[in-house]
């Protein structure tokens, strides 16, 4: 089975972070694998040892991003891919991102394709689901349970606290959420054989893209921490004499009433 995963790296949402004129400060902040793609990867894995195959990881980035798929590749998978757009691409967006992935995929015949629900920097959930309509294949999002059998899978999904049931064949891609599996740590064996493990770089130009091409289609115009929160305040005395002063403050200072 040709089984290939998603992978985005993130800032670490653990670790403080800073604002410098309305954009994140990369300078000392520390970054891992978006936690949801981690699930994708095991689940990857998982899959591999029941079925056989090859688990590639790809991602679109720059040369930083090295670390991270080495670390998947400790993990287990066998392959790594970087497509470096760092002296290629000057903004780029979800659309960006997948425009690029599914150029890549589409010479691969893969039979599996995995990724996380969404990142945790940008939380839109645009890209597993952008990379399959451009690949015309099926798609489902927040899986929790992955089950294949020769060609056919079951697919239980999340929705909104509610689980669904979807039927489904390969060529497929699909989008881990929470609850689908516990991702491994990387062993000290899988460490040292990542090492060896091919990594291949690619540049956009190897896809046969232009930059106008994957010109990106949104533009962020600034990052702002949420405001901080007021201390809450604590009422006191007879219980319709709490109610009395509760309207009053939802009308004339919260002014939800």
């Amino acid at each position: 089975m040709n089984i290939y995963v998603l992978l985005k790296r993130t800032f670490d949402t653990e670790e403080k972070i800073v604002l410098t004129n309305g954009q994140i400060a990369e300078d000392g902040a520390e970054f891992i694998i978006n936690p949801y793609d981690e699930y994708a990867i095991e689940e990857a894995i998982q899959i591999k040892e029941k079925n056989g195959g090859e688990i590639t990881v790809v991602t679109v980035g720059t040369e930083e991003s090295e670390k991270e798929l080495r670390t998947a590749l400790a993990m287990g998978a066998d392959k790594a891919v970087l497509i470096n757009i760092e002296d290629d691409v000057e903004q780029s967006d979800q659309y960006t991102t997948a425009k690029i992935l599914a150029q890549y995929l589409k010479d691969q015949s893969p039979d599996l394709i995995l990724g996380g629900n969404v990142a945790i920097d940008g939380g839109s959930g645009q890209v597993g689901p952008r990379v399959a309509e451009l690949l015309e294949i099926p798609y489902v999002t927040t899986i929790t349970k992955l089950d294949i059998k020769d060609r056919q899978v079951t697919v239980v999904r999340d929705v909104e606290g509610d689980s669904e049931i979807i039927e489904t064949t390969l060529p497929l891609l699909v989008t881990a959420q929470q609850g689908l599996n516990e991702p491994r740590y990387p062993s000290l064996p899988g460490i040292m054989k990542a090492k060896k493990k091919p990594l291949t770089e690619l540049e956009i130009d190897d896809l046969d893209l232009e930059e106008e091409d994957v010109e990106a289609k949104t533009k962020t115009i600034e990052i702002y921490l949420p405001p901080k929160k007021e201390a809450g305040r604590i009422l006191n005395g007879e219980v319709q004499d709490q109610v009395k002063e509760l309207v009053q403050l939802l009308h004339s200072e919260a002014k939800v009433i």
